[in-house]
């Protein structure tokens, strides 16, 4: 017997938030944001799409959460909203600590590994000219 999930409002939105994500497009809508509000126009610019494109992407980001849109007269502009960022961060943190953690066990186990190549204080150099004297001191057959 299979469960139903129940989804929360905030898992919702992060849902929203991914989905609004996972276009470049929209992401560098938002990257263009992040240096301060901007008109659709001005938005639309670097990009080979139509004006109605580019506002199907906005209100995919609007409904997320992302941005927010004013009218000041004439002028709509478009302004970033951090706030989904923030929860996406929040979301990724145990993954964040888990893949740090791992990071630390693996450079603990080189730095144990290279403790067993070398003798206490000796480098590298040290031990191949060790090797080179030894060699000299060999009798020549």
């Amino acid at each position: 017997m299979s469960t139903v999930h129940e989804v929360s409002p905030k898992e919702h939105q992060l849902s929203l938030t991914f989905a609004a994500l996972a276009d470049p497009t929209r992401r560098a809508i938002l990257a263009h944001l992040s240096q301060g509000e901007a008109s659709v126009t001005e938005l639309a610019q670097p990009f080979d799409m139509s004006l109605p494109a580019i506002s199907k992407h906005l209100k995919v980001l609007e409904r997320a959460g992302l941005i927010t849109r004013s009218r000041e007269a004439q002028w709509r502009p478009c302004q970033l909203e951090a706030n989904p960022l923030k929860d996406v961060d929040q979301w990724l943190e145990p993954y964040r600590q888990f893949w740090e953690q791992s990071f630390d066990r693996l450079d603990g186990y080189l730095q144990e590994l290279q403790a067993q190549e070398l003798p206490a204080g000796q480098d590298k150099v040290g031990q191949e000219k060790a090797g080179q004297e030894n060699a000299e001191r060999q009798p020549k057959m």
